[in-house]
């Protein structure tokens, strides 16, 4: 996955390649079905879902191939694996050892109207609050910084009331980034610590690193402009102790973070770091007292993740702001 994408929704795009299944299924020379006006379907999730129902094959269509005869299925096998079809392949630089997202040496080069096309197509969903996101881009010159500032603000120009969450890797602690995005017009700066500091090495990449990502933080919160939101993010379970994260906690609070999320690591598949202990929802209930307590807005429970609830909370801090600003 090299490009950016909305947390809310996921793209079915891939799958409309279902429709030329004989390109990838077909030895012999069958002509290809017409392409879609896909100007008859709105820019819209239920367009996406309609020509997603228009163009995938039947059953019927399968079995018309079985007894043409028109059709082979070539097996791989662990040895000699068939190639993925290019719209499959999810490159990045580097992967973290808890995320299961292919990685690549040499990844394509970002679409350069991905940002126009994002914005376009989030603008017409009728969102309130949206999250946007991408893997590591460490191969750009500037780290995927641009495509993030970009989509914002493009964004911003359709829909200037929309609240825009950017959760962002931390672009090797590079300021220039940093700040590129920070001043795109977002509302929330999002960058995940991912765990305790302790247990940076084991967890993370051996790129990233607690100070380097609390560096970010800070940078972020100094080039916002004033009222944007700095938020991070926690996996429990990956072998920590709870002075660990209180500790941890007490460090991303003085780094003027708003924001802090707990949930549970759940193990992508046996290549990944296996969970190392399954916490109770009382221990998450008490990290979110105490989270509160510190001064942070605070999501915690066992299905939390990082953008989980985003709008909500969001908005709720702002509320409480400006209830305690009409008081004073």
């Amino acid at each position: 996955m090299n490009s950016l994408a909305t947390r809310s929704v996921k793209s079915k795009s891939s799958l409309f390649i279902l429709s030329r299944f004989t390109q990838f299924f077909s030895t012999a020379a069958t002509p290809s079905p017409p392409h879609s006006d896909i100007q008859n379907y709105p820019p819209t999730l239920d367009g996406l879902r309609r020509r997603l129902a228009d163009e995938s094959p039947t059953l019927t269509d399968f079995t018309k191939l079985q007894s043409d005869q028109s059709y082979s299925v070539e097996v791989g096998t662990k040895k000699k694996p068939l190639p993925k079809p290019k719209w499959m392949r999810e490159s990045i630089p580097g992967g973290e050892k808890f995320c299961n997202v292919k990685t690549s040496r040499t990844p394509p080069p970002p679409d350069p109207n991905e940002p126009t096309n994002v914005a376009e197509a989030i603008a017409s969903w009728g969102l309130d609050y949206v999250v946007i996101t991408s893997v590591d881009r460490d191969d750009l010159p500037d780290q995927g910084s641009g495509h993030f500032a970009e989509t914002v603000q493009k964004l911003k120009t359709l829909k200037p009331a929309m609240l825009i969450e950017a959760l962002v890797p931390d672009f090797r602690g590079d300021s220039g980034c940093v700040e590129k995005v920070a001043k795109s017009g977002l509302d929330v700066f999002a960058h995940n610590i991912e765990t305790v500091e302790e247990l940076q090495n084991v967890v993370r990449d051996h790129r990233a690193n607690f100070k380097q990502s609390l560096d970010v933080l800070v940078m972020a919160k100094d080039y916002a402009p004033p009222g944007t939101l700095t938020k991070t993010s926690v996996m429990l379970g990956c072998g920590e102790t709870p002075d660990q994260v209180v500790k941890t906690m007490e460090k991303v609070r003085a780094a003027g973070v708003d924001v802090m999320t707990f949930g549970q690591y759940m193990r992508p598949s046996k290549r990944h770091m296996p969970v190392s202990e399954y916490i109770t929802p009382e221990a998450f209930e008490k990290y979110r007292i105490l989270g509160m307590q510190m001064g942070f807005d605070v999501a915690s429970g066992p299905m939390v993740r990082s953008s989980y609830k985003a709008g909500e909370f969001y908005i709720k801090s702002m509320i409480e702001s400006d209830r305690a600003a009409s008081s004073a």
